[in-house]
């Protein structure tokens, strides 16, 4: 077996909030005062669904308040994706919530923006921004959202409807159309907490290219069936499942099931500072649980380049990338 630590990865789906270090947090945390749950100081996180979850994350996004928490978040980033082998990254980043709670609507997405331009040329790595918005906000924050997408155009490449699925994305039709018409990329979370009707629903109200999680869309065989046809791309986390109580562990999650339909599934973390996993482990976890060989992880690496909104070159040398690494001899120790 090769070393997943040097195979070429591509993370289509993780929360930049759900990055922090432990020790960069709490550094934060203590700057600003902040008293932090035990949720958030102690190993082995784990929430029964994801309302639990988002109560214990906002946690997190409370303490991020200057413009230098928000840089160093984005800086630190780069380097802990750069160290897992990780070279293109597409990340979610909720800042008209940010800007709100902080009274400028721009600078938290701006520190962002400076951080990881700081990032990316110190460690050779790609990353693009995909704003989201939880759909139990307001209309009015996501057309905000809309807003500071077109204020940075080449910088932020897509709108995502996140958060609780039991909220239709009905409201936001209108929102969603002048994303496309403005030529962003939709990508909305879909088929994680509530089932296929949310898929469904993020592949008609939502146009959506890829599906966040999407890992229930099983349960509706035909609509499985549509969306391999359509190869519309389902950015799995099986850790983040598990730990948000929504599979009960990981040998119960589909993920061998997903590929057997012939869906595009690519894999990614989520929420790491929750699930304590990095790619290179998420790849680990899944060779070790399911039995995945190197050529089938390598094929999952290929799909996520593929699903990427990568320009060509760097889809190109992506899979040049993982070609070598499947051609490399198999090495003795694993990360």
């Amino acid at each position: 077996m090769r070393d997943l630590l040097t195979l070429p990865k591509t993370h289509l789906h993780v929360h930049l909030e759900s990055t922090l270090r432990r020790e960069t947090l709490q550094e934060i945390a203590t700057t600003h005062g902040i008293e932090l749950p035990d949720s958030l100081t102690s190993d082995g996180a784990s929430f029964q669904g994801f309302r639990a979850f988002a109560d214990a994350n906002s946690h997190i996004r409370d303490c991020l308040r200057i413009p230098a928490d928000f840089r160093r978040m984005a800086r630190e980033f780069c380097a802990d994706e750069a160290a897992q082998g990780t070279r293109y990254a597409e990340i979610r980043f909720t800042a008209a919530a940010h800007g709100e709670r902080l009274g400028d609507l721009a600078m938290p997405l701006t520190a962002v923006l400076e951080g990881l331009d700081e990032g990316q040329a110190e460690h050779g790595i790609e990353v693009e921004i995909i704003l989201d918005h939880s759909r139990r906000r307001s209309v009015e924050r996501a057309q905000r959202t809309l807003e500071l997408a077109r204020r940075f155009p080449g910088r932020v490449i897509g709108l995502d409807m996140a958060g609780e699925e039991s909220y239709s994305l009905a409201p936001f039709a209108q929102v969603i159309a002048e994303a496309r018409d403005a030529g962003l990329h939709l990508v909305h979370h879909a088929g994680e907490s509530c089932g296929p009707p949310s898929v469904r629903e993020a592949l008609t109200l939502g146009l959506t290219e890829r599906l966040g999680h999407g890992f229930r869309v099983l349960e509706d065989r035909e609509l499985a069936a549509e969306v391999a046809d359509r190869g519309i791309p389902l950015e799995v986390c099986p850790s983040s499942n598990v730990t948000l109580g929504l599979v009960p562990d990981l040998p119960s999650h589909p993920l061998p099931e997903l590929l057997a339909a012939g869906l595009v599934v690519t894999l990614n973390t989520d929420v790491p500072n929750f699930t304590g996993v990095t790619l290179t482990e998420e790849f680990q976890r899944v060779r070790d649980t399911f039995g995945l060989t190197d050529p089938q992880l390598a094929d999952l690496a290929r799909d996520a380049a593929d699903a990427s909104f990568a320009p060509p070159e760097t889809k190109a040398e992506l899979h040049r990338g993982i070609d070598a690494w499947l051609a490399a001899p198999p090495v003795t120790a694993m990360r």
